[in-house]
């Protein structure tokens, strides 16, 4: 038999040579060097800390410069309670997206529809504070209602928009929260986006007296700001500025409610970033001002907004902000 040829250019294959196993590998594994611990990951700096920050680099003093200025011109309101925290929060949803003067008349509406209980057993409803009936007799129902409502005592509050309430008795919040939606519908026309609102009231007082038993909200004044907060944003229909307003004027609560005029004098002199919306607001005015702050910077940017800084046609030239305003000069300090 022939045996198989090798090609001499072709190399024979290279046998698998099995080396013995040794404690090389384990002890190179032994000596690595151990892995490092993962970093942690930094906490996201808060973006309210964050702009007060740079604004304080890019900006220096240009908040206590506004607040100074707005000082100067509409002076150093102080805070009272005017209204129950109830009557303050049914007051603010009337007030949304409506005209402070159109909210009262619904208000008013309302008392006169669901008139409450007085303070005082057994005082005759003719000596109601803003009671029906103190015309002469014989006066036209419609005439004497007019005349007592014009006569009534008025009272009203910094920052707000109309010419205040009647000093009268606060609504019955029972007879409110259980009437037909049609009838409350009817009570508050004149308010405005009555269709929308009657509902938005009945649910908040449905959801108090479901959770405390009444419809009181007088237990909010000792809670802290943003737990109180918390728990009326909780209700459908309530946002951070309503309840905002219902604690800073309630309670005194360190909380800066931002309107559609805060918002636009605030944009506009740079307070607050181009894109920052009305919720960002809220969280940026409290890292910006110091508690006992709250209040006059709130009456007082309102009370700009309205008087000097218009949303069509501001009065600049009338302005003691103006010299720091990038509304009016892109590169203002």
């Amino acid at each position: 038999m022939i045996g198989a040829m090798t090609d001499p250019e072709t190399p024979a294959p290279t046998p698998t040579v099995r080396r013995a196993r040794t404690g090389t590998a384990s002890a190179t594994k032994a000596k690595a060097t151990p892995k490092k611990p993962a970093a942690r990951k930094r906490k996201p700096a808060d973006p309210a800390k964050a702009w007060v920050r740079s604004l304080a680099r890019t900006r220096p003093g240009l908040v206590p410069f506004v607040n100074d200025a707005l000082a100067g011109m509409y002076g150093h309101p102080v805070w009272q309670r005017v209204h129950d925290p109830t009557s303050e929060l049914v007051l603010t949803i009337l007030s949304q997206n409506s005209a402070d003067t159109n909210a009262e008349q619904a208000f008013e509406s309302l008392r006169r529809a669901y008139p409450g209980v007085p303070a005082t057993p057994g005082m005759p409803r003719a000596a109601w504070p803003g009671a029906q009936g103190a015309q002469p007799e014989g006066t036209p129902p419609e005439e004497a209602r007019a005349a007592d409502r014009a006569a009534a005592p008025r009272i009203n509050r910094p920052g707000w928009g109309g010419i205040g309430l009647e000093d009268a008795i606060t609504p019955d919040w029972d007879a409110v929260e259980q009437a037909p939606i049609a009838e409350l519908t009817d009570a508050i026309r004149p308010g405005g986006l009555a269709n929308q609102k009657a509902p938005r009231i009945q649910s908040a007082l449905r959801t108090i007296r479901e959770a405390t038993g009444s419809h009181s909200l007088e237990f909010l004044g000792a809670m802290p700001a943003l737990a109180a907060r918390d728990w009326l944003t909780a209700i459908d229909g309530i946002g951070r500025k309503t309840a905002s307003v219902v604690l800073l004027f309630s309670f005194g609560t360190p909380l800066m409610p931002v309107d559609r005029h805060v918002e636009r004098v605030s944009l506009r002199i740079g307070l607050i970033p181009p894109k920052a919306t009305a919720d960002e607001a809220h969280e940026l005015y409290l890292a910006m001002l110091e508690p006992d702050q709250m209040h006059e910077a709130h009456v007082n940017l309102i009370q700009h907004g309205r008087r000097t800084c218009h949303a069509r046609k501001p009065a600049c030239d009338a302005c003691a902000v103006a010299p720091r305003c990038r509304f009016i000069d892109r590169r203002a300090p």
